[in-house]
């Protein structure tokens, strides 16, 4: 009986083996596609949202025509439809990867510009516009990454068409990098934790001078400052915030409240 069924078992085993040798195989169709046929497919791809497909296409395009101009362009359009498709990693990479092999390509600049923007837009990072949560409440080294994309690209790149939006987006981000150690140093004060809340308060002051929420920093220290019993330190703080913000609620005895701060557009 044993033997029968070692015997069935055997026999199913090779029909199932024959059987997938009959199967026809899985036919590409890009095989002999030229390259511009092969680039103007992953275009019309990535123009329709399929940015899978887009990517896989692109990166056929580069295997089988490595050298040129089409291979150079599939490089970054990969980067772009990573972006696109929310895979953060991939889309870094593939900057990185482009950067380094082209630093002389006459389109480097847009790749610091995307590297910026990946950053900038991180969902699972610094930015959440759908949320009510305020982002000065998250990790801000997506935003400190990006900053340093589009300083570079301003920098290297001064009369480059993305310069004046990237220069744009660096005053947005050193607003939020400031506020984000006011809301560390707001968080330290409530607690009692003073001598905490007035250096990073001291912080928000020294790195972002032009910052709006500065007032509200200062206001932090002087309130730390006199919690401790540190007077001269208080009184100096003050005088330093009466100076540059002689209107401030601080000294009116009230504490103005307003929307968002990051909802500017």
């Amino acid at each position: 009986m044993q033997k029968k069924s070692l015997k069935f078992a055997a026999l199913v085993l090779a029909a199932s083996l024959s059987g997938c040798g009959l199967l026809p195989e899985k036919v590409d169709e890009t095989k002999d596609w030229p390259a511009a046929k092969l680039y103007s497919e992953a275009r019309d791809e990535l123009s329709s949202g399929n940015y899978e497909k887009a990517i896989q296409y692109f990166e056929k395009l580069e295997s089988r025509y490595p050298f040129g101009t089409y291979a150079q362009q599939a490089q970054m359009e990969i980067a772009y439809a990573n972006y696109r498709q929310g895979d953060q990693a991939q889309a870094l990479a593939a900057v990185e990867r482009f950067i380094k092999l082209h630093p002389n390509h006459p389109n480097v600049d847009y790749m610091y510009y995307l590297r910026g923007l990946i950053n900038f837009n991180d969902n699972t990072g610094f930015f959440d516009f759908l949320s009510k949560q305020d982002p000065s409440e998250r990790d801000p080294k997506a935003a400190h990454e990006a900053f340093d994309s589009f300083k570079q690209l301003a920098e290297r790149f001064p009369d480059s068409k993305y310069a004046k939006d990237a220069i744009a987006r660096m005053k947005y981000l050193v607003n939020a990098m400031a506020r984000h150690e006011v809301h560390v140093a707001s968080y330290y004060y409530r607690r009692g934790a003073y001598v905490a809340a007035a250096n990073r308060a001291q912080v928000a002051v020294n790195e972002y001078r032009d910052a709006p929420v500065i007032e509200e920093a200062l206001t932090i220290m002087v309130k730390s400052y006199d919690a401790l019993g540190l007077t001269d330190l208080r009184d100096d703080t003050e005088r330093v915030l009466k100076a540059n913000f002689p209107n401030s609620a601080f000294f009116k005895g009230t504490v103005a409240q307003s929307g968002p701060w990051w909802k500017i557009w």
